[in-house]
């Protein structure tokens, strides 16, 4: 199934659990001091939906407060202001689908591919990743991986566990690309 049929037919558990990993592996490399998992709190709330709704209002609080306005921290504020109080509201696939989308930008940002965009985004999340940079179509396969994952678990949280596992590996893969490119920069680079 490509990656637009799973988000299609993911359960209100997978979407969640599916936009917090997006989101996850989006958050750039904190600063010093601070703290290095501020998404911790949503993942309880994606094995309870009852406490959902505290989870993420908590998370907004951490993320306003730390005002980081370096790579996605900005468009990861608004994806968590957007989402939905209530995992079962009609807003949740949507908002889902918008945190997969913007975890292929961000990784389409570091991505060596010349001229590749929307068009590109849209064909691999189609399920044709011809013409896709390593670091997007490792991207897509994380995310298809990861819907596959939470529609086999059933409702443990060991299925939980082995997202979490996955997505802070995409983070790992990130975080040492866009340190790559940086180092590319240098004081002479582009």
């Amino acid at each position: 199934m490509s990656l637009l049929e799973l988000i299609a037919a993911a359960d209100e558990r997978g979407l969640v659990a599916s936009a917090v990993a997006c989101l996850d592996r989006c958050l750039p490399q904190p600063a010093a001091g601070a703290d290095p998992d501020p998404l911790r709190p949503l993942w309880a709330g994606c094995a309870d939906g009852s406490v959902w709704p505290d989870r993420l209002a908590e998370v907004r609080a951490v993320l306003d407060a730390a005002a980081d306005t370096e790579g996605a921290a900005p468009q990861i504020r608004k994806l968590l202001d957007d989402a939905p109080a209530d995992r079962a509201g009609p807003g949740l696939r949507e908002w889902a689908d918008a945190c997969s989308l913007l975890a292929l930008e961000v990784h389409l940002g570091q991505d060596a591919t010349p001229g590749a965009g929307a068009d590109l985004l849209r064909r691999c999340r189609e399920g044709d990743p011809a013409g896709a940079g390593p670091l997007v179509a490792g991207e897509v396969r994380r995310q298809i991986l990861i819907l596959e994952m939470l529609a086999d678990s059933g409702t443990g949280t060991v299925g939980l566990r082995q997202v979490r596992d996955a997505s802070t590996e995409g983070q790992r893969v990130l975080r040492a690309a866009t340190a790559r490119r940086a180092r590319g920069r240098g004081p002479g680079g582009e």
